[in-house]
């Protein structure tokens, strides 16, 4: 047993220093300046040019990206699980292909269809369409993008969640008390799906805040491209607003993990 407990402290301090010790070098470089110590990189994160309105925008498509995938998932995995449980190896390899696609071939298509939508669309009312979702303000484009991106880790986590309550059972319950389908879904399945719901939001808001490769193809400036040229001009900057984010991602994971845990906990006494 001492030496199970040996052996599980040195996995876990080489997993620390594996992931503390790129963080500490990135601080100091931040911090290391001619003469001395200043924390004027990160003074100066919330001054600098674009941060403020990359931020933004990364999380309205975050928001509008969560909200799409979680009201096109949910109720098809549920529906999955009530009347076809046959199709659902069918449904894993239609959402995990996302995973074998490389994102330079993704966004490639992307383009191409993009700019033949308005050659062949031009007298159809699709036009405004393919314009609208293309909006800079607020590209539309890149939550339709970001969705399908998001399917693998979505779809596993909501599939862990209904594997681990009986999902006929509660909807059955539920429609023998009055209760029609979609009241049935909102009042006993979601209830009961707390915590793979905030996995999925969770995991998808990581992937946009995170993604660079598509959204730079294609010519738009959300905060992980943000980041990446501010690099070419102001390193420090940049490496300060990448711990930053760091630091922030982990605060979100350890609330999502104390959320879940209460949740189990409160159904567990319930």
């Amino acid at each position: 047993m001492a030496r199970l407990n040996l052996w599980r402290w040195a996995v876990f301090g080489l997993a620390a220093l594996y992931f503390l010790v790129p963080l500490a070098a990135s601080v100091v470089f931040t911090v290391d300046v001619p003469g001395g110590v200043s924390f004027d990189a990160y003074t100066k994160i919330f001054s600098a040019d674009g941060f403020v309105s990359s931020l933004l925008l990364s999380l309205e498509l975050a928001a509008a990206t969560i909200a799409v995938v979680l009201l096109l998932m949910v109720p098809a995995m549920v529906a999955l699980r009530l009347g076809a449980p046959r199709l659902r190896p069918v449904v894993e390899v239609v959402c995990s292909l996302p995973l074998v696609v490389p994102p330079i071939a993704f966004v490639a298509g992307m383009s191409t269809v993009l700019k033949w939508g308005p050659e062949y669309l031009s007298r159809t009312p699709l036009f405004q369409t393919i314009v609208a979702i293309q909006n800079p303000s607020f590209p539309f484009v890149l939550v339709l993008a970001y969705v399908v991106m998001a399917l693998p880790f979505v779809y596993r986590a909501l599939d862990s969640g209904l594997r681990a309550i009986d999902v006929p059972t509660l909807v059955e319950a539920a429609r023998s008390c009055g209760a029609n389908w979609l009241q049935a879904l909102v009042r006993a399945v979601l209830p009961n799906l707390r915590g793979a719901l905030l996995n999925a939001a969770f995991l998808t808001l990581a992937l946009v805040l995170g993604e660079f490769t598509v959204s730079h193809l294609l010519g738009y400036t959300p905060f992980a491209v943000w980041i990446v040229n501010v690099g070419g001009e102001q390193a420090q900057l940049s490496v300060a607003v990448s711990v930053l984010s760091l630091l922030v991602t982990w605060a979100l994971l350890l609330t999502l993990a104390g959320v879940g845990g209460r949740s189990r906990t409160t159904s567990s006494r319930g």
